[in-house]
């Protein structure tokens, strides 16, 4: 099994540098998009913590709903409003 030695924040840093840009450009977009979407998953989790609790429950209700079938899928719903909308 490798050891890896213990590195500071600058040798970190300069490690990935030093990574992503031997990267071709396919893979620092795939990278990219890694990057955005743990950066945004943290600003849910923030969001997600600053919600009351009832808020929560909603939420949660809302999922288990879905979870069981218990919801109109959107085309349907565009198709109803659609054709019951068209002459107005």
């Amino acid at each position: 099994m490798k050891k890896y030695k213990a590195m500071n924040t600058s040798e970190l840093k300069l490690k990935l540098f030093r990574h992503i840009d031997s990267l071709d450009n396919k893979r620092i977009e795939e990278l990219y998009g890694i990057l955005i979407n743990y950066f945004n998953g943290q600003k849910e989790i923030n969001n997600w913590n600053e919600l009351t609790k009832y808020q929560r429950k909603g939420i949660i209700a809302a999922i288990d709903e879905i979870d069981a079938g218990k919801v109109i899928p959107h085309e349907k719903v565009i198709a109803k409003y659609r054709k019951k909308y068209s002459n107005a």
